[in-house]
């Protein structure tokens, strides 16, 4: 048992990890899958192999097609849904309580025994060659993308999830296996759940559906990416504006610092009433939409800054965030700013907390990272512990000129950026 949150955890003797949370108030209850890989552990040569196979689990098992896998979530008002990030991927499904036991067996259906149907692996490839296209085409994702792979420039972590249109041509039935067999074991799995149930319901129909899957060999160890600070022009001439993206190295998800840059983040372009927010569209008028985020992994980090602005005002946006960096070294933030963004944190972690879904994330995101479960007085207690000169010298240890990465994309019509620009 776990403190206040009644959070119970238990590993299978092949090493599958199970944690609940009961939610006695609600009706429903959320379950998810977790396989402990994503785009950082693929082979370079079948890049978005881990996407593809998140899409074709869907396609049908061997024991349902993929109508009666939607067929079967429909007649239970559930919500079944996917996701692959880079270290990770999920299988996830929200139901009425009393609909756990049936959602489950679809669920673990998926996970434990997709058909990987030759035709339906053509087909499927066609529909993730459109969706690659789809995204070239569209600026806010292409931006990004470019500046990741340059970011983590040589390392998987920079690749792609969907893969590129050469890798995803390669996969074929055996390809998908092999991954498939590699990764989707029990010792690499997490369920996590959260809502109307209890511990020992859920471990009963894991036990029964996972209990006799063996384990993989253990021995894949990730190598922690070297950042680099690359200025790269993309030119687009169909584009109207220049999106721009810059950013720096941060900390690991389990890193001590980690709710400062949570609090620096939100401060410098976290909301509406950020200083990117207020300076660079409220004052200046130089862009529509202009944010700061900070993407931990498991062994490192990036804080970066994204906006889209006219090609005369790029320059300016440039020195204008250049010039928010400087001042968070130089001057440091107000108590009113850093009592502001601590607001913000606490009012998301709490509100998030009303969710079956967002809580069995958080289960699944504790127990992956940090293999122990925080109390939501801990993190509280650790938000507050934050003060504004903590924030200042995390300012003065990330934000520095020769470490900024920057990557423009657009009509740039010969402009140039140089590190003078990022001068901080």
């Amino acid at each position: 048992m776990m403190d206040d949150r009644n959070i119970q955890r238990e590993v299978l003797p092949n090493g599958l990890v199970v944690v609940t949370e009961p939610m006695p108030q609600v009706r429903s209850v959320a379950v998810g899958i977790w396989v402990r890989t994503g785009s950082r552990r693929e082979p370079a040569e079948y890049n978005g192999i881990s996407h593809f196979i998140e899409h074709m689990v869907f396609k049908g098992t061997e024991r349902r097609s993929a109508e009666q896998i939607a067929r079967e979530v429909d007649s239970i008002g559930g919500m079944l849904d996917a996701f692959t990030s880079k270290e990770m991927i999920c299988f996830n499904v929200k139901v009425l309580d009393e609909h756990l036991a049936a959602a489950f067996d679809v669920l673990s259906d998926l996970v434990l025994a997709p058909r990987f149907d030759e035709a339906e692996i053509a087909r499927e490839k066609s529909v993730v060659l459109e969706e690659i296209k789809m995204e070239q085409d569209n600026p806010d994702y292409l931006i990004h993308e470019i500046f990741t792979q340059n970011f983590w420039y040589g390392h998987p972590l920079g690749k792609p999830i969907l893969g590129t249109r050469e890798t995803v041509r390669r996969f074929d039935r055996a390809v998908l296996f092999d991954f498939y067999r590699r990764w989707f074991a029990p010792n690499n799995m997490v369920i996590t759940a959260a809502g109307n149930l209890r511990h020992e319901q859920l471990l009963e129909l894991v036990t029964a559906a996972f209990g006799r899957c063996a384990p993989a060999e253990d021995g894949f160890a990730d190598t922690t990416p070297r950042p680099h600070a690359r200025i790269i022009t993309r030119a687009k001439r169909e584009l109207e504006q220049v999106h721009i993206c810059l950013g720096v190295p941060s900390y690991p998800m389990g890193h001590e610092k980690r709710y400062g840059v949570a609090l620096l983040n939100t401060i410098l372009g976290g909301g509406m009433s950020s200083r990117l927010f207020q300076n660079i569209r409220e004052r200046q008028g130089l862009a529509y939409a202009v944010f700061s985020e900070v993407n931990p992994y498991r062994d490192t980090g990036l804080l970066s800054v994204y906006a889209g602005t006219s090609l005369e005002s790029a320059d300016r946006l440039v020195r204008s965030v250049a010039e928010e960096f400087r001042n968070l070294k130089e001057k440091g933030v107000t108590e009113e700013e850093l009592r502001r963004a601590k607001e913000y944190l606490k009012g998301s972690l709490m509100l998030s907390l009303e969710s079956t879904t967002a809580r069995m994330t958080n289960l699944a995101r504790q127990e992956i990272y940090f293999g122990r479960f925080f109390s939501l007085d801990e993190i509280i207690a650790a938000i507050e512990a934050v003060t504004a000169e903590e924030i200042r010298e995390l300012a003065r240890e990330l934000f520095h000129s020769e470490k900024i990465a920057a990557t423009l994309l657009g009509n740039l019509d010969g402009f140039r950026l140089t590190r003078d620009q990022l001068a901080c």
